[in-house]
């Protein structure tokens, strides 16, 4: 790191925390000795730590699905440079990205900023006097969160710097990367005190934002699927499926109805929650869907007009799926016409409307809509999944499954699958249940899909398309690999 740049606010200052991003500049506080004294401050601490996931949830967290087969940006503010597979490990100076938030540079910043934060929460407050239930839950959080952030870097990087102590000094700065087992082993062993730790989703009295110990069990669930150990996540799956405190909402676009949050909490097990009255608890993210917001505004009132559904996308759907509805090939301008599909947007005559996200009554670009990171119909089909490599398609898998395709109004699924007939309908299945919500890119890379998918996925804006094998994880960004003289480079990105 080239220098020490103490970042004097009110907000570092007053929480004493090191927010050591392994970036060339170290964000360095100027004492801890008068702060982790009071329940006050252990509140405050972990508030902190929650703090980068809106920087990351800007953008940075869907962005990467533009390199999927499901959406594709206006080739503007070079979003197309995931959709091109251009980008290098220059991401910093790199302009073709446009935006920093919205390159895989800011996952690795809002991480490991979290990251520190978590550990000094982790180190010092178990030394406070407080309420001990509500400690241990503090804790269960901070927990549930280092291990959420390991698991958004090691399956954007691959393999990456496991810090589990805060930075006392600029040198504690200095790691070199730990192997995917390793980063998942860590997972593990957070998620194991966080599911011991954490109340119970008690819909009585929700903590918006904060995650249940049923949270916990998904995400464990989930990032066993993503390490191929089938029997964990089938495990924890099962646990969140049976413990009775989620359900399915009876319409799907009922999930994504800005009006009906309350309700949805039933299926969002935890999600990145938008206030538009809280500075930094909005996205950009639903301003990028819909049409320009000169000319309707049903999908918000500061849309762009930036991100739209390929038609061969939005063609496999069944059209009985209720899924499709969100999608739309039209929609209703501020005069009350409909616009057709050719006239959606002035790039190309197919383009598809994402309606996930509408907020009719946003304030600008202050959007109301919370953002689904794990709900009940992603861990139906984790189970199914999971299922289906430790017994094959067997009756329990295609249960699974089916509780997430009748909801949309579709039969069961084909019976006598083999098992990798059965693993392509579930993956097939996320695609139709998780569009647009940042799962589809890692479903293919994970599944080592993506080079046969991708080709395929083109149109008359993006009609070339070819990922190569090193795009299955980002490269590290070089000003961290420069600042860290023991982090190295992705192989495949030297």
């Amino acid at each position: 790191m080239k220098n020490l740049t103490a970042i004097v606010s009110i907000v570092l200052i007053g929480l004493g925390l090191v927010s050591c991003e392994l970036q060339e500049d170290v964000y360095s506080s100027i004492t801890t000795e008068n702060f982790y004294k009071t329940a006050g401050d252990a509140e405050t601490a972990l508030i902190a730590a929650y703090d980068p996931m809106a920087s990351m949830y800007n953008a940075a967290a869907h962005a990467s699905d533009f390199g999927a087969d499901q959406i594709y940006p206006r080739p503007v503010v070079a979003r197309d440079t995931y959709t091109l597979f251009t980008y290098d490990p220059n991401y910093s100076s790199q302009k073709s990205f446009g935006r920093e938030n919205e390159s895989p540079l800011q996952t690795w910043r809002s991480c490991y900023q979290g990251i520190e934060r978590v550990n000094w929460v982790i180190d010092r407050v178990p030394g406070v006097q407080m309420d001990e239930t509500r400690k241990s839950s503090i804790l269960g959080e901070a927990y549930f969160l280092r291990a959420f952030y390991f698991w958004m870097l090691t399956k954007n990087f691959g393999e990456v710097v496991i810090k589990t102590t805060p930075s006392m000094s600029e040198s504690d700065a200095y790691n070199p990367k730990s192997s995917i087992a390793e980063v998942y082993s860590q997972i593990y062993a957070d998620l194991d005190i966080a599911v011991n730790s954490l109340p119970a989703y008690a819909a009585s009295t929700p903590e918006f934002g904060r995650p249940s110990k049923e949270a916990a069990l998904a995400l464990y669930a989930k990032a066993a699927l993503y390490n191929e150990d089938y029997s964990t996540s089938l495990q924890m799956a099962e646990q969140v499926i049976n413990s009775g405190s989620y359900s399915l909402m009876e319409n799907v676009v009922d999930v994504f109805d800005v009006a009906k949050e309350t309700e949805a909490r039933s299926e969002n097990i935890w999600a990145f929650e938008s206030i538009t009255s809280v500075p930094g608890r909005i996205s950009q993210v639903p301003s990028l869907f819909g049409p320009s917001s000169s000319a309707g505004v049903e999908y918000g009132n500061s849309s762009f007009g930036s991100a739209f559904a390929y038609q061969s996308f939005y063609d496999s759907f069944d059209p009985k799926d209720e899924r499709r509805n969100l999608l739309a090939t039209s929609f209703i301008n501020r005069s009350g016409d409909v616009v057709p599909q050719e006239l959606i947007t002035p790039i190309t005559t197919d383009g598809v409307l994402v309606g996930k996200f509408k907020d009719p009554n946003s304030n600008g670009g202050g959007y109301a809509i919370n953002l689904s990171i794990l709900r009940l119909a992603d861990v139906y089909l984790v189970a199914a999944e999971a299922e289906a490599y430790l017994s094959g398609a067997s009756s329990k898998a295609y249960q699974f499954i089916n509780e997430v395709r009748n909801r949309a109004d579709l039969e069961d699924l084909t019976g006598g699958l083999s098992t990798e007939e059965f693993v392509d309908a579930v993956i097939q299945e996320r695609s139709w249940e998780l569009f647009a919500e940042g799962d589809r890119w890692y479903d293919l890379t994970r599944t080592g899909k993506f080079l046969d998918v991708i080709p395929n996925a083109v149109n008359s804006v993006f009609p070339v398309r070819n990922p190569e094998p090193k795009h299955k994880y980002f490269p590290i960004p070089q000003d961290e690999v420069n600042a860290n003289s023991q982090l190295e480079q992705n192989p495949d990105w030297n």
